[in-house]
C-alpha cells in the first residue's frame, strides 16, 4: 500500500480551498443579480419577469409610463375606497334615525343617561344649555352582504397594486423608483382630497 506524501496532502488542500472560494464567488455574483444592494440605472432591468426586460429606449420609456399609471391607479383605488366608506357610513347613520316602535325617544334616553352632563355653551355671545353624553364603548358596524364583500375586494386590489409597485422599487432601478414617485404625486394631486372622507372629514 502506497501512502500519499506530505506534499500531495498540501496540494490537495490548496485545490479544495480554491474550489470552495470559486464556488462562493459564483454564488455571491449570482445572488447579486437577483437582489441589488445599490441604485443602478441599467436600462435592461427586468420588471416582474425576465420576459419583461426593456432592450431599447422606447421599451424602457413605456415601462416607466406603465409604472406611473400603476401608481396613479393605486391612488384612485384608495380614493374610491374612502368615498365608499363615507357613503356606507352615511347610509348606516340614516338607518339609526328610523323610529323603532317600543323604544324611548332620544331625548328621554339622554335625560336618564348617567353619563350625561349638562353644560353651557357660549358662541358669539349667545349662551345655550347643552347635554354632553359620554360614549360607553366603541360601536362595531354590522356585517352586511352589500358592503363587506366590496370592501374586501377593494382592499385586495389596493394590496395587489401596492405589492406590484413595491417589487418595481425593489429592482433598485432609478427610473422605476422615480416613476413610482411621480405616479404617487400625480395621483395624489388628482384625487388626494377624497381620502379625507375616509378619515372622517366629510
Amino acid at each position: 500500500m502506497i501512502s500519499p506524501r506530505h506534499g500531495d496532502h498540501a496540494s490537495m488542500d490548496m485545490d479544495t480551498d480554491m474550489n470552495m472560494n470559486m464556488n462562493m464567488e459564483d454564488h455571491t455574483a449570482g445572488g447579486g443579480m437577483h437582489m441589488m444592494a445599490v441604485f443602478q440605472n441599467n436600462m435592461a432591468t427586468a420588471l416582474y419577469s425576465s420576459a419583461w426586460t426593456p432592450s431599447t429606449g422606447g421599451a424602457y420609456a413605456g415601462t416607466v409610463i406603465f409604472l406611473i399609471a400603476l401608481a396613479v391607479i393605486l391612488r384612485l383605488l384608495m380614493a374610491a375606497k374612502a368615498l365608499a366608506e363615507a357613503r356606507w357610513l352615511d347610509r348606516e347613520l340614516r338607518r339609526r334615525y328610523v323610529v323603532v316602535a317600543g323604544k324611548q325617544p332620544l331625548s328621554e334616553r339622554v335625560s336618564r343617561e348617567s353619563l350625561a352632563k349638562k353644560m353651557t355653551l357660549t358662541e358669539n355671545g349667545v349662551e345655550e344649555d347643552v347635554v354632553v353624553v359620554q360614549k360607553k364603548e366603541t360601536h362595531v358596524r354590522p356585517w352586511r352582504l352589500s358592503v363587506d364583500p366590496l370592501r374586501a375586494a377593494l382592499d385586495t386590489c389596493i394590496a395587489g397594486v401596492g405589492y406590484l409597485l413595491m417589487l418595481a422599487v425593489m429592482s433598485m432601478n432609478v427610473g422605476y423608483f422615480l416613476a413610482v414617485l411621480a405616479g404617487t404625486f400625480l395621483g395624489s394631486l388628482l384625487v388626494g382630497r377624497f381620502n379625507l372622507f375616509g378619515e372622517g372629514g366629510h
